[in-house]
């Protein structure tokens, strides 16, 4: 989910209007209305990720969220993990023409042909990493930054930084696709490189920690 989608109606996890009964907590980092945007705040978002599935998961559905809300991506992931052989990068580097096809009509995925390509691609591209000898815990930790000050609300957070426009650069030049600088952000606020929780948001201190 990028900072973007945070930032503006076109961007930020879009919910709906009407409030349905939320886990209570004091502060959270953006308007959450429903419980599943509650959970992923509370107990997923920013909280460090090394498993290779799991990055190779975030990295397809940060691009399959670009212009929807990230509350759709959610609420089909369990259909995109069944689809997509679990992110398993060398399961879905074997995907053909035929895969993209039956794909483009699974109703439980986004059926975008671009971004479907783009998913077998990045798998391709992070089954050769392996076979290299290198993996994407590796290179997405690399471009964790040294300083990086906690954000008091949702402006202070950028799209993009130095290190997710070199990160960007480094998948790019390993064959991945849908990697640009805004989503490698939003991939790295995920996945706990940084840690975007706002300074007075009762989870931050304890991501924190997971981080240390």
């Amino acid at each position: 989910m990028d900072n973007q989608s945070l930032k503006s109606s076109a961007r930020v996890p879009v919910v709906p209007q009407v409030c349905t009964t939320v886990r209570a907590m004091t502060q959270r980092c953006w308007p959450v209305r429903t419980e599943l945007m509650a959970t992923y705040h509370d107990d997923e978002w920013g909280r460090p990720v090394h498993d290779e599935a799991r990055l190779l998961e975030k990295v397809v559905l940060e691009g399959f969220q670009s212009g929807l809300s990230w509350e759709v991506i959610l609420r089909k992931r369990e259909g995109f993990r069944a689809a997509f052989a679990g992110f398993e990068a060398e399961k879905l580097a074997a995907f053909g023409p035929r895969d993209v096809e039956r794909l483009l009509a699974d109703p439980g995925i986004v059926r975008n042909r671009r971004k479907i390509e783009a998913a077998i691609v990045n798998g391709r591209a992070a089954a050769a990493m392996h076979e290299r000898g290198e993996t994407l815990d590796e290179v997405v930790w690399a471009h964790r930054p040294k300083r990086h000050k906690a954000p008091r609300k949702l402006a202070d957070m950028p799209a993009s930084t130095p290190e997710s426009k070199a990160l960007a650069k480094e998948l790019k030049r390993r064959g991945f696709a849908f990697v640009g600088p805004t989503t490698m952000y939003a991939l790295m606020q995920a996945v706990g490189v940084v840690n975007d929780h706002l300074a007075g948001c009762p989870a931050r201190k304890e991501i924190e920690a997971l981080r240390a």
